[in-house]
């Protein structure tokens, strides 16, 4: 009889005791979740504000503005929402359409005015006895330059209340920050265009005259070597002034690297030695279009041309974990280390070709510093007499950067 009831109590016991753990569970669990109406209040905020922004941030037009505006009216929390620019009603969501040039000519105000504006029934006649527009709240989008690019207008079926007025101000606030943004990366796409264009003009006045007089000399004495020399010429501009792309691989950068070099041998000779230690798994790796060709051009140009004798440039790339790593190394004249932080626009101080190489570097390095971060410029280690090493560091794999097909 004892035993059994040893037995039924450590049976109870054990029960009381998966209960209990059961409990902490789910406590633990409710404990994790979205468990107040103000903590998913502000989730469903953000995420629709998300929604919003991703459209918002690729420019202003009637196709960013169809898949922003009914997004931005669960922000407002209106019965209708309309944008509309300098010309036109870009888009409308919920109620109101029939008001469109009203609104547009309002907006119209708003964008000269630079100010917000409330409208009431007065200033929304309308012969329709159905109408349920009774107000609108107009809110100019500031953009990038600071003047009004476009107008939100909240739509009410009563007169707009305070709360409605907050809301539409604060909602073109932030919709105008996406407008800026989206400006702003599109300034940095069209400067990072303009660098790439800066490269090429201060690759071709010096090595294509360079290049084609190497070849004019052995059109008579070696035609064969002529020919293979033009058409490694061909391949080297058309990479070098291809048209679409701000990315490349590793690999498309060297094989332009070796074009570039086979034909600067053919005009320094035996005086231009080479050596490359290149590891096969970087090879995909994606990098800035043109951001190590220049580097190769200023060893053989700044370093080597200058020095009498052999003189060699070595290129290395190597596997660091998450990273590719490059050097680019002369064992030429080198260069004063006090003129490397200037930048660009202090470049033109130094007459002649030195201009050239400080652009140059300046230019990899601000490029580099725009697309990985500034933590991944150029290191440049140099002195007179004593060469020039340049290195870089790449990530394998970053959201932003993808070389072209």
């Amino acid at each position: 009889m004892g035993a059994n009831l040893s037995a039924l109590l450590a049976v109870l016991a054990l029960i009381s005791a998966l209960a209990a753990a059961l409990f902490a569970v789910v406590r633990l669990r409710a404990r994790r979740g979205i468990a107040t109406a103000t903590q998913r209040a502000t989730y469903d905020v953000l995420h629709t504000a998300g929604l919003a922004a991703e459209p918002l941030r690729a420019g202003l037009n009637p196709t960013t503005a169809t898949k922003a505006v009914r997004h931005l009216r669960a922000l407002v929390g209106a019965a209708g929402l309309a944008l509309v620019d300098r010309t036109d009603l870009l888009a409308i969501d919920g109620r109101g359409s029939h008001h469109a040039g009203q609104f547009l000519a309002a907006a119209g105000r708003a964008i000269e005015t630079g100010r917000s504006t409330v409208l009431g029934v007065p200033e929304l006649p309308c012969d329709r006895i159905d109408c349920p527009v009774r107000g609108a709240v107009l809110a100019p989008l500031v953009a990038a330059d600071g003047l009004p690019a476009a107008v939100l207008v909240a739509i009410a079926d009563d007169q707009p209340a305070p709360g409605l007025v907050q809301a539409t101000l604060e909602t073109a606030h932030w919709a105008g920050a996406q407008l800026a943004l989206a400006e702003l990366d599109s300034s940095r796409e069209r400067l990072a265009r303009a660098e790439v264009r800066a490269l090429r003009a201060q690759i071709s006045p010096h090595f294509i005259y360079n290049a084609l007089s190497a070849i004019a000399s052995f059109v008579r004495t070696d035609p064969e070597r002529a020919r293979e020399l033009i058409l490694e010429f061909a391949e080297f501009t058309r990479y070098s002034f291809r048209a679409h792309g701000e990315f490349t691989t590793l690999a498309e950068e060297l094989r332009s690297i070796d074009r570039y070099l086979t034909i600067e041998r053919a005009r320094f000779g035996e005086r231009l030695q080479v050596r490359l230690q290149i590891a096969p798994e970087v090879l995909p790796v994606s990098l800035p279009f043109l951001c190590l060709q220049p580097l190769v051009e200023n060893a053989v140009r700044h370093g080597l041309s200058r020095k009498p004798g052999l003189g060699m440039v070595s290129i290395e790339a190597r596997d660091a974990g998450a990273e590719c790593h490059i050097t680019v190394e002369d064992d030429g004249v080198g260069m004063d280390p006090a003129s490397l932080v200037t930048g660009i626009a202090e470049a033109s101080r130094y007459a002649g070709d030195d201009a050239g190489a400080h652009v140059g570097l300046s230019n990899v390095d601000e490029r580099l510093r725009s697309v990985f971060g500034d933590q991944f410029g150029l290191v440049v280690e140099t002195g007179p007499g004593s060469g020039t090493k340049v290195s870089m560091r790449v990530p394998k794999f970053h959201r932003h950067v993808r070389a072209s097909a």
